[in-house]
């Protein structure tokens, strides 16, 4: 039932799709053949590892196309995480801008990166890059900048296009972690304008463990993973041919449904938005513009660990931001960047919808968030 039970106390929902999408059948039925029958290493010349490589060029075409990019320059990682890694770390040769709201796999790469200097590019109240010192901030230092396709916590769409623009005329790239964005966003659109760009493949249905660097073939980078000469010897390790075999079918799925995707989810997340506001005024507030349908970020007036204790026991899952960070009971730094206090940046909630979410189940997680938040 993709993550949904039915408890003596009601419903469970599962609103936390941003931190991973159930696995799609349609996936995991192209995965189980490469499982049980396809399980060559694709590096072997013997016949089980050709058939192995088979399925890892047709994917990788079939990746490729979807993207509008060329089969080579579609690197495979083991998630998001490692791609924001390898493009902070080794992409580019000069320094590095960055938006200050991005995704924590970005931030942390930072100061591991070994050539130039970094510079933070702020970010408005409402979430959104600020072009304008952005451009101010740009050196021509043949730069790298980061700039996410839609946050991780708030859901706001990011201007890639405006902000490559203004890379590209002073001789840098920029690349885009595109993690988040990959469900709602035309990513062959961005990849018009990105010069690199992260994704992975839980986050749209796909397996865990699995997910892809594309950059550019002008772009200047070395390996972060060494050890092997997979990937054109930028990325040493045994491919996970089983993995790719279900990004490539989820990133299918994903372009094809796109619109039906968001015509959806932003519908159940206006439905669910609408009812805690009108019950709970001015006790609560939504957070972020130009915001991807599927995401909602709201901030209480009672927010914080208590009341994401007390949706979980009434049958909501979500999350008070990025669920890599959730063990950690540190404010938001993406509410931190939009100037919100550190007191604020605790009590946000994060609620995330997905093609399965049904309206019966929003309506029975708002009416929980009305009553969690009254009783605190």
């Amino acid at each position: 039932m993709h993550g949904r039970v039915r408890y003596n106390t009601g419903m469970n929902v599962y609103l936390d799709h941003a931190a991973t999408a159930p696995l799609r059948s349609e996936v995991l039925g192209a995965m189980l053949p490469v499982l049980k029958e396809d399980f060559g290493n694709p590096d072997s010349l013997h016949s089980f590892g050709r058939r192995a490589a088979h399925l890892v060029t047709a994917a990788r075409d079939r990746i490729a196309a979807l993207l509008g990019v060329k089969p080579a320059e579609v690197y495979f990682t083991s998630g998001g995480t490692e791609a924001d890694n390898w493009a902070i770390r080794c992409l580019g040769a000069g320094d590095l801008l960055y938006f200050t709201a991005e995704h924590a796999a970005v931030l942390s790469a930072i100061p591991l990166r070994a050539v130039g200097k970094a510079v933070p590019c702020p970010c408005r109240e409402d979430g959104i890059l600020s072009l304008n010192e952005f451009e101010t901030t740009m050196s021509e230092n043949h730069p790298l900048v980061a700039v996410m396709g839609v946050n991780n916590e708030t859901g706001c769409i990011q201007p890639v296009a405006e902000a490559a623009r203004i890379a590209h005329a002073r001789g840098g790239y920029l690349f885009s972690d595109c993690v988040q964005a990959a469900c709602t966003q035309d990513l062959q659109k961005i990849l018009q304008n990105a010069d690199a760009v992260a994704l992975s493949a839980h986050k749209i249905g796909g397996p865990k463990g699995i997910g892809a660097l594309i950059v550019k073939k002008e772009v200047p980078m070395k390996p972060l993973i060494v050890g092997g000469e997979q990937e054109h010897s930028l990325r040493g390790g045994t491919l996970n041919v089983a993995g790719i075999v279900g990004f490539a079918r989820a990133l299918e799925l994903a372009c094809e449904e796109r619109e039906a995707f968001c015509a959806h989810t932003g519908r159940l997340r206006d439905l669910f938005e609408d009812k805690i506001l009108s019950a709970l005024g001015g006790g609560v507030k939504t957070d972020g513009a130009n915001r991807a349908p599927n995401i909602s970020h709201m901030t209480f007036e009672h927010g914080g660990e208590v009341l994401l204790n007390l949706l979980d026991l009434n049958g909501v899952a979500c999350s008070g931001g990025a669920a890599c960070s959730a063990h950690a009971s540190l404010p938001s730094h993406v509410l931190l960047a939009m100037g919100r206090s550190e007191e604020e940046a605790r009590r946000g909630v994060r609620f995330s919808f997905g093609r399965e979410t049904t309206e019966e189940e929003t309506l029975f997680a708002a009416e929980a968030v009305i009553r969690a938040v009254k009783a605190l």
